[in-house]
């Protein structure tokens, strides 16, 4: 979408400019006016401070546009006029014709002499840019502010470039994972809160993760579901392929994210390691090995279960570790609330739940200060299972 290519280059360019296009530039009052009249405010976008004391002042500069197209244009102070214009675009320059009118430029300075320019025509792309950086129609004509601009444009931005970069139809999810936390590096750029405050970098990653799913989804199906389908049997097939894509994304997603929160504190650890036949707990502390090591002391071995959600499903981590039968078992979940019936039977089976710091609040206030957060579960790991 072009005006999601113009949102990326004001965000990495140094200086931007947007206006809409009038008659008297795109041609439709059939006058003789030359190029793009461009407001004042953007003298210091075009010009260094010098030209100030120059009656009409000239320079050359490439600008790339949106089909790849290059013009070497110029740009013009005029000190008597008081304004500033952009000329030299080429007699077949497909964007300056009367149809074009209303339609909204936007200028992006990259380097010394190296310009970007984009056309956006239609009202989808003119209001999405708009939206962007929370201008109305009213706010153009000037130098754009970037500074308050909203992650989450960011965000939206960085998954769509993803998924046009895509090979397949869908990633596994070990790959969506860590695009996940990629774009949430990229966007957020909070890379100590994985230590400092790993509960939150966990739901970050997820609500990324999830951002990405569903955008995905939308490009996949979106176009397969408003044609509509030509039998129930073909509208079950296709509602089954994405509900069990989006179970199993989900199941993997929270053991995905949980290593890299765990490999960036340091812990020592085996994912889906084997305890005894067909066994595997989501993670033993601090591995495999030492569990299966008879003189490695029990009390310096931990399990996790990591489950998104486990209201109904917690108790199939009672019996995944015989030699810690009688020890906690430890279930990672984002389950936002549980009866406070069910946490008293997890209390009597030893299972110590694990919840995001954020969602706490949503389990019942007497049963809140036996929860444990993630950040406080990492702390229980390096002092328990460090030599």
């Amino acid at each position: 979408m072009t005006a999601d290519r113009a949102v990326k280059a004001v965000l990495d360019g140094r200086m931007s400019y947007c206006k809409f296009l009038s008659a008297n530039d795109s041609g439709e009052t059939g006058g003789h006016q030359s190029g793009i009249l461009v407001s004042k405010s953007a003298l210091a976008m075009l010009f260094d401070a010098s030209v100030l004391g120059k009656h009409i002042a000239k320079r050359e500069a490439r600008i790339t546009w949106q089909d790849d197209l290059e013009t070497q244009s110029c740009f013009t102070w005029y000190a008597s006029k008081n304004e500033l214009r952009i000329t030299r675009l080429g007699k077949n320059f497909p964007y300056l014709r009367p149809d074009m009118t209303g339609s909204l430029f936007v200028l992006v300075r990259n380097g010394e002499d190296d310009y970007c320019g984009y056309m956006l025509e239609t009202e989808d792309e003119i209001s999405g840019f708009l939206d962007a950086f929370g201008m109305t129609p009213a706010d153009t004509g000037r130098l754009l502010d970037t500074g308050g601009i909203d992650p989450g444009i960011h965000e939206g931005i960085a998954i769509r470039e993803f998924i046009a970069g895509l090979s397949v139809d869908f990633p596994d999810s070990r790959q969506l994972s860590e695009a996940a936390r990629k774009i949430s590096g990229r966007v957020y750029d909070r890379e100590e809160c994985i230590m400092s405050d790993p509960d939150a970098k966990l739901l970050e990653w997820t609500r990324t993760e999830y951002s990405i799913f569903r955008m995905l989804e939308q490009e996949r199906y979106g176009g397969i579901i408003r044609q509509g389908f030509s039998s129930t049997d073909e509208f079950v097939l296709m509602a089954n392929q994405v509900l069990n894509r989006r179970k199993s994304r989900a199941g993997k997603s929270l053991e995905h994210h949980l290593s890299a929160i765990f490999d960036a504190n340091g812990l020592q650890y085996s994912s889906q390691a084997q305890t005894e036949g067909r066994k595997r707990p989501d993670f033993i502390f601090p591995s495999e090995r030492a569990y299966h090591d008879p003189l490695f002391p029990d009390g310096r071995i931990i399990t996790l279960a990591a489950k998104t959600t486990c209201k109904d499903r917690w108790r199939q981590i009672l019996n995944e570790a015989d030699r810690l039968k009688d020890r906690t078992k430890y279930l990672c979940t984002l389950q936002q609330g549980i009866s406070r019936e069910q946490l008293g039977e997890m209390e009597a089976e030893k299972v110590q739940l694990i919840v995001p710091r954020e969602y706490i609040s949503y389990y019942p206030k007497e049963k809140r200060a036996g929860l444990w957060t993630l950040k406080k579960f990492i702390g229980y790991v390096k002092e328990t299972c460090t030599p």
